[in-house]
C-alpha cells in the first residue's frame, strides 16, 4: 500500500495576511511597502507586519520590481572607509535598507574628496538612486547626469539638484562647545580648522567666529590643518608656539585633529586640561581612546545614514522627505576645564 503524496507547502501571499490580519490587502501593500504612515493607524500597521511574520510571508520582490522599473539598489558615496563617522552612516543604511528590501552599495570617493567616475557602466541603469556626503561632492559629476535622485548629507541647502537632504544642526554644535569654554572662563581661542573645503567645515568656522564674536574681550585664531592627527599637531604646535599670550583653549574641527593638539601639547610641557583645554567635534572612538577623553560634539551618525534612506525611499515613492535637521549635543569630558589664573609663554 503506497503512502499518499504529501502535499506541497504554498507560499503564502498578501491575501492570506490580509486574511489573519483582518484587513484589506490593500493595507497589506501599504504597510509592507512602507506607505502606511498617514493611511492607516500604527495599530494596523504593527498587526500587518506580525501576522507577515508568523505566516513568514516574502513579497515577490522581483515581480514588484519589474513592475516599478526598480533595481531596489543605492549607492552611498561616502569620503573614505577608514573614517569611523562614514562607516556608522552606512550601518544606519544598510538597516533601513535591509527592512525595504533594498541593498546598499558603498562607494568611497578616490582619494577621499576627489572625482569619481561612474561606478557601474551606466549608473541610471543599475541604481535607483544616490546617497552622498556633501564632502564627497566631487565624486558626484559622472552621477548626476544619470538622472537619479540624489540625497545628500550634511549639505548646503542652497544647492540645488537635491531630491532631499539630511543635515545635521552643526552651527548649534560649535555654538555649544563655545558656551561650555565661555562658561569656563576661557577667551583666547585657537579654531584648528579642516582644510577640507565643505559646507559642513565652512558652517562650524562661521558658528564659532560669531559666538565668539558675541563675548567681549574674545580673541580667535584660525589654523587650517589637514584632517589627520600629524597635520594636527603640526599646526597645534604652530600655534601654541607663536608670539603673543598664549591660547587657553583650542576648537577643534573634528576629534582627529583634536588628538593631534593634544600631542602638541603634550611636546611643549603643557598639559590637558590644566594648561590648555581642548575639544574636538563628532564623538569617534578616538575621543574615549585618548587620556584626558574628549570633549566633544556627538553627531548622530546612524541615524544620519537612517534618515537619508528614508528620503530616498520616500523620493521614490513621490513622498515629502522627513523635514529639520538632526540635533548634536555636546559631551563634556576631560579636555576641558577652567584656564590658568595665569598662561606663561610656553
Amino acid at each position: 500500500m503506497t503512502s499518499a503524496a504529501q502535499p506541497v507547502p504554498t507560499r503564502p501571499t498578501s491575501r492570506d495576511v490580509a486574511r489573519a490580519a483582518g484587513v484589506s490587502q490593500a493595507s497589506v501593500s501599504l504597510v509592507l511597502g512602507g506607505k502606511w504612515r498617514g493611511r492607516v493607524s500604527e495599530a494596523t500597521a504593527e498587526r500587518v507586519r506580525g501576522a507577515a511574520h508568523e505566516l513568514g510571508y516574502r513579497p515577490n520582490l522581483a515581480a514588484r520590481n519589474l513592475r516599478l522599473g526598480r533595481t531596489r539598489t543605492a549607492l552611498l558615496v561616502v569620503p573614505a572607509l577608514t573614517n569611523e563617522f562614514f562607516a556608522r552612516v552606512y550601518t544606519g543604511a544598510a538597516g533601513v535598507a535591509a527592512e525595504h528590501g533594498f541593498g546598499v552599495v558603498l562607494y568611497p570617493s578616490p582619494d577621499g574628496t576627489g572625482p569619481a567616475r561612474d561606478p557601474f557602466d551606466s549608473a541610471s541603469a543599475s541604481l535607483d538612486g544616490v546617497i552622498a556626503s556633501s564632502m564627497a561632492a566631487g565624486a558626484l559629476d559622472e552621477l548626476r547626469g544619470a538622472g537619479l535622485p540624489l540625497v545628500m548629507l550634511d549639505s548646503d541647502p542652497a544647492d540645488t539638484g537635491v531630491a532631499a537632504r539630511v543635515n545635521l544642526d552643526i552651527a548649534d554644535g560649535m555654538q555649544q562647545v563655545a558656551d561650555h569654554l565661555l562658561a569656563l572662563g576661557h577667551r583666547r581661542f585657537v579654531h584648528l580648522a579642516s582644510a577640507v573645503d565643505s559646507w559642513t567645515f565652512a558652517v562650524r568656522g562661521r558658528a564659532l567666529q560669531n559666538a565668539l564674536r558675541a563675548v567681549p574681550g574674545t580673541s580667535v585664531r584660525t589654523v587650517p590643518a589637514a584632517l589627520d592627527v600629524h597635520a594636527g599637531l603640526i599646526a597645534a604646535e604652530h600655534a601654541l608656539a607663536a608670539q603673543g599670550p598664549r591660547p587657553t583653549a583650542i576648537v577643534c574641527d573634528d576629534d582627529i585633529l583634536a588628538a593631534g593638539a593634544c600631542k602638541a601639547a603634550r611636546r611643549l610641557g603643557l598639559r590637558v586640561p590644566d594648561d590648555l583645554s581642548v575639544t574636538g567635534f563628532d564623538d569617534l572612538a578616538l575621543a574615549t581612546a585618548v587620556e584626558p577623553e574628549l570633549t566633544t560634539v556627538r553627531l548622530p551618525a546612524e541615524q544620519v545614514g537612517e534618515r537619508g534612506m528614508s528620503a530616498l525611499l520616500a523620493v521614490l515613492d513621490d513622498r515629502p522627505a522627513e523635514p529639520g535637521s538632526l540635533p548634536v549635543h555636546l559631551v563634556a569630558r576631560g579636555s576641558s576645564a577652567a584656564p590658568p589664573t595665569d598662561a606663561p609663554r610656553a
